[in-house]
C-alpha cells in the first residue's frame, strides 16, 4: 500500500504581525504603515500647535514638561496592551493609582515609615491586586470587565477613606526624586548613545536572520526606514531635552519599563503564549499552554506596572489625593488602540503603545496651551479614539 504526502505551501513568505515572534515584527512597508502614519500624525499635531502658540509649544521646556506628563499613561499602557492582547480589558487602574499613591503617602508622612518600607508594602499590595484580579478572571470565570470595573469602584472608595477626604503630602525624599529630578544632559547622551548602538546593531542582526532563514520580506527598505526613524528619533528627543534640564526620571523608569515589556512579549515563551492565548484561546489550550496561568501573570504585570505608575503621579505633584488617576484607564486604553493594539485580541506592539501616549498627550497638552475650551478638547480627544478604532476595525476586514 503507498501513501501520498500532501504537502501545503503557505500563501506568502512574509512574516506576520503583531511581531511576537521577532523584535522587530515584520518590516515590510506594508506591515508599518500604520506605525509611519502615526508618526506623520504626531509631526502635523505638533506642527498645528506650534504655529498656535507662536512655537511656545516646541519649547524644551515644554516638551520635557509633555514626557513629563505622559509618563504615567505610558507606564500603564506597557501593561495594558498585553491586558488587551489577551481580549480582556483593566478598567481598575485609574483607582488603584490613585489608592496605591494615597497608601504609600500615608505609610511614608502620618505613619513615619521610611521612604524604602513605604514603596515595598505598596509595591506588594500593588502585585496582590493584579493578581487576585487576574485569578477572579482566570480561575473564577469572572468576566474581566465585571472584576476590574467593580476594582475601580473600590479602590477610589478606598483611596478616599485611607486619605480622610484630604491630601495627604510626601515627605522630602527620593520618592519626591522620581517624579521630578532629571539625569544630567551628559549621561542622557550616553545613554541616547548605546540606545542608538543597539538599536542598529539589533536591526542588522534580524535582518540577517530573515535572509539566512528566507523569511525577507520583499525589500528591506521598510526595515532601514524604521530603523532611521527610531535613531532619528532618540536623538532629536536627547537634544531638546539636553537643552533644557536632560531626560526627567520619569520618562526614563518609563522607557526602561517599555524595554523591559517589550523583551518580554516578543522574546520570551510567555509572550509568545500571551499573543496565541489573543489569537485564538482554544487552540492556544490544546496546544498545551496554561492559559489561566498565562493571563493571571498578565494581571499580576499590570498590578507591578500600576505600582510604578502610582508612585511616578504620586511623586509628580508630591502629594496623594482623593481625585488622583481620574479617567487614567481610558487613557491607557486609547494610547494602545492608538498605538495599533486590537481590541480584538492577538495583537498589539508596545512601542507603539508608547507613541499612542505621546498623541494623547500631545493633544491634551497642546489644546491647553492654545486655550481652546474644555468641551472641544474632550470632543477631539473621543474622535481621535473613534477613528483609531475604526482604522483597525477596517484593517481587520481586509484581512478577512
Amino acid at each position: 500500500m503507498s501513501s501520498a504526502v500532501v504537502q501545503f505551501k503557505p500563501k506568502s513568505q512574509e512574516p506576520q504581525e503583531p511581531g511576537a515572534q521577532s523584535f522587530w515584527g515584520s518590516f515590510s512597508l506594508k506591515s508599518q504603515l500604520r506605525t509611519f502614519t502615526m508618526v506623520f500624525a504626531l509631526v502635523a499635531i505638533w506642527g498645528i500647535f506650534a504655529w498656535h502658540t507662536e512655537g511656545a509649544f516646541l519649547q524644551p521646556r515644554n516638551i520635557s514638561n509633555l514626557l513629563i506628563q505622559m509618563s504615567v499613561t505610558g507606564i500603564l499602557s506597557v501593561g495594558m496592551v498585553l491586558v488587551i492582547v489577551t481580549r480582556q480589558i483593566d478598567l481598575s487602574v485609574g483607582s488603584v493609582v490613585c489608592f496605591l499613591g494615597a497608601l504609600m503617602a500615608v505609610l511614608n508622612t502620618n505613619h513615619g515609615w521610611n521612604p524604602l518600607s513605604a514603596f515595598a508594602m505598596t509595591a506588594a499590595v500593588g502585585i496582590a491586586v493584579g493578581l487576585f484580579q487576574g485569578y477572579l478572571h482566570a480561575y473564577q470565570r469572572i468576566p474581566a470587565f465585571i472584576v476590574t470595573l467593580g476594582s475601580m469602584m473600590a479602590f477610589r472608595g478606598a483611596a478616599m477613606w485611607i486619605l480622610g477626604g484630604s491630601t495627604v503630602p510626601l515627605q522630602e525624599s527620593w520618592l519626591l526624586g522620581v517624579g521630578t529630578s532629571y539625569v544630567s544632559p551628559r549621561i542622557g547622551w550616553i545613554i541616547t548613545i548605546v540606545a542608538v548602538v543597539i538599536t542598529m546593531t539589533k536591526a542588522i542582526q534580524e535582518f540577517r536572520a530573515a535572509k539566512k532563514y528566507g523569511v525577507m520580506a520583499s525589500s528591506p527598505i521598510g526595515l532601514l526606514a524604521k530603523t532611521i526613524a527610531i535613531c532619528g528619533l532618540m536623538i532629536g528627543f536627547m537634544t531638546v531635552l539636553a537643552s533644557y534640564e536632560g531626560i526627567p526620571v520619569p520618562v526614563l523608569l518609563m522607557l526602561g519599563l517599555m524595554l523591559v515589556g517589550h523583551f518580554l512579549a516578543t522574546q520570551s515563551a510567555w509572550g509568545r503564549h500571551v499573543y496565541a492565548i489573543g489569537g485564538n484561546p482554544d487552540a492556544a489550550f490544546l496546544s498545551g499552554i496554561n492559559t489561566k496561568f498565562s493571563v493571571l501573570l498578565v494581571f499580576g504585570l499590570m498590578g507591578i506596572l500600576t505600582t510604578v505608575a502610582g508612585l511616578v503621579a504620586t511623586a509628580r505633584v508630591g502629594s496623594a489625593s482623593p481625585d488622583a488617576g481620574q479617567l487614567l484607564e481610558l487613557d491607557a486604553i486609547a494610547s494602545c488602540v492608538i498605538g495599533g493594539t486590537s481590541l480584538m485580541g492577538g495583537k498589539g506592539f508596545i512601542p507603539g503603545a508608547i507613541l499612542g501616549a505621546l498623541v494623547m498627550e500631545s493633544l491634551n497638552n497642546g489644546m491647553s496651551m492654545a486655550n481652546m475650551e474644555p468641551f472641544w478638547q474632550y470632543i477631539v480627544k473621543g474622535l481621535v479614539l473613534v477613528s483609531a478604532v475604526w482604522v483597525d476595525m477596517l484593517s481587520q476586514d481586509k484581512t478577512r
